[in-house]
């Protein structure tokens, strides 16, 4: 099976663009670039195994941060991707439907179970897919594109799951920033109702791997079987306990972002591209020359994300500085 490419492989970067100017800025990824100022790690968190009651305040500021009824429809894991893998384990579909395009991960764990796969291009489609050991996924936000669905359309899907006997999967990798993107959470104990959300994206730390599921309490329960003991690591939990009771920062880097992606439609549309949808964290754009673009901004040490199957497109991510800006604004011409 061919694995998914991903954005934010500097390395590979580097190899292909051996000659472009150092640093090598990361603009493939829809992280936040700038990180939640976490307090130094104690030492306790990484001698000693995490207790139990520590993951579980965790899952309880998760719980009112992401709109569960209580901590125990939460899951805390080693970032949202384990959970996409783990689904097709702990779900008995028969078939999958997808709104898509979409987060490729989410198609390739379920294709490498033997599941049958159907991608549908709208939410009336993926309504007319449920039915008993049917799961429906998708992304709200989408990536790349910013789609969004709303909270009548959501309510109607989780319901039909709910009537049906199937399972909908509603991916809010980056809902966090996004205050017109209805949260899922809220429909909670629907049956059959499944959340997938990031730590890292949001808060900027991607590589300490924190994430959720938010689930009715039959699901979420099977899933902290399949994860077992210790999945989340004392650095991980600390730094949840730290960024998710920070309203203020939420609120202040909120601001930062929105103006920083208002920044970026200025700045690629005054270079000839036409953004097409996005979040707070990452811009899409078109351009019939794409991969033209996409070689200039490599040779000036600048990593975008380009799509083999969407070959006139661009994800852009935000740039960290002054200085990043700059080179992109000079880059794009």
């Amino acid at each position: 099976m061919v694995p998914v490419l991903h954005g934010g492989r500097l390395a590979a970067a580097r190899r292909l663009f051996p000659a472009a100017p150092s640093p090598f800025i990361d603009l493939s990824t829809g992280i936040n670039p700038h990180p939640y100022p976490l307090a130094p790690f104690s030492v306790a968190a990484l001698t000693r195994l995490p207790e139990p009651e520590s993951e579980e305040a965790l899952r309880h500021l998760a719980a009112s941060a992401y709109g569960a009824p209580s901590s125990d429809h939460v899951v805390a894991a080693p970032g949202s991707q384990i959970l996409i893998s783990l689904l097709p384990i702990l779900l008995a579909c028969r078939h999958v439907a997808i709104l898509s395009p979409t987060y490729g991960e989410h198609a390739a764990a379920w294709r490498l179970a033997g599941v049958t796969v159907v991608p549908v291009p709208d939410a009336a489609a993926l309504l007319e897919a449920a039915g008993a050991g049917v799961a429906l996924v998708l992304c709200n936000p989408n990536n790349p594109d910013g789609r969004r669905i709303d909270a009548d359309t959501l309510a109607m899907l989780a319901a039909r799951c709910a009537e049906q006997g199937g399972t909908l999967v509603v991916d809010e990798a980056f809902a966090d920033l996004e205050p017109d993107v209805p949260l899922a959470g809220s429909l909670l104990p629907s049956a059959g109702l499944l959340v997938l959300r990031s730590f890292g994206k949001c808060h900027g730390l991607a590589g300490l791997r924190l994430g959720f599921m938010l689930a009715d309490l039959g699901l979420a329960g099977r899933m902290r079987t399949l994860l077992g003991p210790w999945a989340v690591s004392g650095p991980a939990i600390e730094a949840g306990l730290q960024a998710l009771a920070d309203d203020r920062w939420r609120s202040r880097i909120s601001h930062i972002l929105d103006l920083a992606s208002h920044r970026l439609d200025r700045l690629l549309t005054g270079a000839g591209l036409v953004p097409v949808g996005g979040t707070r964290l990452f811009r899409l754009a078109e351009t019939p020359d794409a991969a033209a673009l996409f070689e200039r901004l490599g040779t000036a040490g600048l990593l975008v994300r380009r799509f083999d199957n969407q070959p006139h497109r661009l994800r852009f991510g935000l740039p960290a500085d002054e200085q990043a800006w700059e080179r992109l604004r000079t880059a794009l011409g």
